[in-house]
């Protein structure tokens, strides 16, 4: 079993939720512990984040599109980071596949950051421990909630339906199909770290004619300050 994530970059629209709902998620997880804050209410507010979205503006104008590159722990088969760890602490679970760190053991030398290629792990200054994405596995192996939400919190909370979650060693399963039918890929393979995280790519971008591109424009300035006026 190879349990991970599949992401459409085609349907992402960048919102964020997948990082906010992993945050609060995480907050209170007996996994990684509390993901701590520094000045939260500060003029340069960070802390300790397992989901972030990047944004990329590819492509030339007019069929250029803003690509955005949600990223997190890729649970790679083959993880540089247990290979570096000098006390044990990152580990691959035999059983489905997902990498984790125990926070006892952890002493935050920060190999492991180093040797992950993908920036998917985070020092958490606070605890003085690494932390990254656990496939939220306190979650999806809860008994006691309903078997439709035994998902990441980000795959949960994504409006779009952009992210999937399962079973990517089961040829049969919905991710698997899926991953075959829209050709997704797994991020830098020349290093052979095998990503069990898939993406989807985006679709082609369409230019919409000229001459049927400015009456559409003027039309959807009319009916938003219609609604405006009418308010």
């Amino acid at each position: 079993m190879k349990l991970g994530l599949v992401i459409d970059l085609d349907t992402c629209v960048g919102c964020h939720a997948c990082a906010v709902a992993c945050k609060e998620w995480n907050n209170s997880s007996s996994v990684s512990g509390p993901l701590s804050d520094y000045q939260p209410y500060g003029k340069a507010p960070s802390g300790v984040w397992f989901n972030r979205i990047r944004h990329y503006e590819i492509g030339e104008y007019p069929t250029n599109k803003t690509l955005n590159m949600p990223m997190s722990c890729m649970h790679c088969e083959d993880a540089e980071c247990v290979t570096v760890c000098p006390t044990g602490a990152s580990y691959k679970r035999p059983e489905d596949g997902i990498v984790l760190i125990d926070q006892d053991k952890c002493m935050g030398c920060n190999l492991c950051s180093w040797a992950c290629p993908y920036g998917a792990r985070e020092l958490d200054q606070d605890s003085g421990t690494m932390k990254k994405c656990t496939l939220c596995v306190d979650r999806i192996y809860d008994l006691e909630l309903p078997v439709e939400e035994r998902q990441p919190a980000c795959v949960l909370a994504c409006p779009t339906h952009a992210r999937m979650f399962g079973d990517l060693d089961d040829p049969d399963s919905e991710v698997s199909k899926t991953v075959r039918e829209r050709n997704g890929f797994g991020l830098m393979p020349e290093l052979g770290y095998k990503p069990v995280n898939q993406y989807l790519p985006i679709r082609e971008v369409k230019p919409v004619p000229a001459h049927t591109a400015a009456p559409l424009l003027i039309e959807g300035v009319k009916q938003f300050t219609n609604r405006i006026i009418n308010r």
